[in-house]
């Protein structure tokens, strides 16, 4: 008889999470003596614990469809470290009673150690439960894969955005504003602030500087900058990712709390620079956040993510029914001109607690602008429109309303 599978959403989400969903649920579909039943857990690994499942067969394919056009987390997410003991005795007391056989989890960094725990675990108590991660996180620090579905998309809306301020700021920039501050995510690696130079066609164009964790912040040499891209075009655009530190590894700006996984609460790094512009430059300065814009915006999706995020999907249930346990769907990159990918299976033990910071490469000498070879990664990952349908005017979003199935365990309270 075929084993059941079950599917969850971890972390942040991304614009295309659920086209990751989908590719799953399609590939599912399409093996149905390997594949029962595909049961999605609500809010992630939270709704495994607490017996809160989906039985998709319940839902209508016209609704599970949207999930190709739709940002957020249609099933739900949550930030929840998965604790040794009662909650994976919980969690395989939950496979049991559902006869799950396989296990996809779709998320970040920190998903892929959940997924490994959970892997590990089967494989010490002698399981049979094949474990697959499924890739995405906007932050692309995932290892061992070209880029994480979700950056693409973010990296093109974030362009995008510094293109268009630029123009508003360059048109003002005479009598009023003259220099603007956008601050990115990127807690340790500074990804999406790189990807925004793909908007600087010609010197002069936004961004006129980056600011990266991988490269330390000097005040000096920022305000040098800024003065300099006022001197020469009249004004200045800065990127800046949450997480840069000092010269001496200090972050520049922490609210002082940590999340489940132990990662510092950033935030306010816009406007500590964009007060130091001001108090030593004397420039009126504006500043902004992206925060939850850059990781919603499917109506401005890139193409080719799109494509990768229901290729992982996909993939995870072609290696999960082939016997391959413990892995990550990596895209694996044969060409930047015309890009060509490809998908592979690696293992988790590669990917799981490792962040890949921006290569130096990537970036020019003085490490506030992105590089030629930079420039050749990035550039095919924010490519293609596909945008979601729309009505009277305004993206036509579904409003998700899934019912669970009924318990067949006792209740359980997660701490």
């Amino acid at each position: 008889m075929p084993r059941n599978a079950l599917y969850a959403q971890s972390g942040g989400v991304t614009p295309v999470i659920n086209a990751s969903a989908w590719g799953l649920i399609s590939a599912a579909r399409r093996h149905p003596q390997q594949i029962g039943k595909l049961y999605v857990a609500k809010d992630g690994i939270l709704g495994a614990l607490r017996e809160e499942l989906i039985d998709l067969a319940s839902v209508p394919d016209s609704q599970l469809v949207a999930l190709r056009h739709t940002p957020g987390g249609a099933f739900g997410s949550c930030r929840h470290k998965l604790k040794h003991g009662s909650e994976l005795k919980r969690l395989f007391e939950l496979f049991a009673a559902w006869d799950i056989g396989y296990f996809f989890y779709n998320g970040g960094g920190d998903s892929a150690d959940t997924c490994l725990k959970v892997a590990e675990f089967a494989q010490y108590q002698g399981i049979d439960l094949v474990a697959v991660h499924i890739p995405k996180t906007i932050d692309n620090d995932l290892p061992q894969t070209d880029c994480a579905p979700g950056f693409g998309s973010a990296a093109k809306y974030l362009a995008t955005t510094v293109r268009e301020c630029g123009l508003d700021l360059a048109s003002m920039s005479s009598s009023s504003t003259k220099v603007f501050v956008l601050e990115v995510m990127g807690r340790h690696t500074g990804w999406l602030a790189a990807a925004t130079g793909l908007a600087a066609r010609v010197p002069g164009e936004a961004p006129h500087v980056i600011l990266l964790p991988e490269v330390p912040f000097e005040p000096g040499g920022f305000l040098r900058a800024v003065r300099e891209a006022i001197a020469q075009y009249g004004s200045c655009v800065v990127v800046a990712a949450e997480g840069i530190r000092d010269t001496s590894g200090v972050l520049l700006a922490q609210t002082g709390g940590t999340d489940p996984f132990g990662h510092m609460q950033l935030g306010g790094v816009a406007p500590l620079l964009a007060n130091l512009v001001k108090s030593e430059l004397g420039h009126k300065c504006h500043w902004a956040v992206a925060d939850y814009m850059q990781r919603s915006a499917r109506h401005l999706v890139s193409g080719n993510d799109l494509e990768q995020a229901i290729a992982v999907g996909e993939a995870a249930v072609d290696f999960a029914i082939a016997g391959q346990r413990s892995i990550m769907p990596a895209i694996v990159r044969e060409a930047d001109q015309p890009y060509r990918w490809h998908v592979d299976a690696v293992p988790l033990k590669r990917v799981a607690n490792k962040e890949r910071a921006v290569p130096a490469t990537y970036l020019s000498d003085d490490g506030m602008h992105l590089s030629t070879t930079g420039r050749a990664y990035f550039a095919p990952l924010i490519l293609g429109e596909m945008p979601p349908p729309f009505e009277h005017g305004l993206p036509d979003y579904p409003r998700w309303h899934f019912s669970t199935v009924e318990k067949r365990l006792a209740g359980y309270e997660v701490l």
